[in-house]
């Protein structure tokens, strides 16, 4: 599997989970009732938006990683 989509999938489950349980704290606390619906909702959206963010910035600093050191490697000045 690659690192990318490792990094997506342990992202999501745990952001995911974090902000979910987060939420439903806080609908314990409000009084309010346990919705599955609700929860499961703020699992899955919050999880992948974390998880392709995490997954767009792991992408974009392998690049400029990788261009790093192409210009270390060609630039006899550094």
């Amino acid at each position: 599997m690659k690192i990318e989509n490792k990094i997506f999938i342990r992202t999501f489950l745990f952001t995911g989970f974090g902000y979910a349980v987060l939420m439903a704290g806080f609908d314990y606390l409000d009084g309010e009732s346990f919705i599955q619906f609700k929860h499961l909702f703020h699992f899955l959206f919050f999880g992948m938006c974390m998880g392709l963010l995490a997954r767009y910035n792991y992408k974009k600093q392998f690049k400029k990683e990788i261009n790093e050191n192409e210009n270390t490697k060609t630039d006899p000045k550094l």
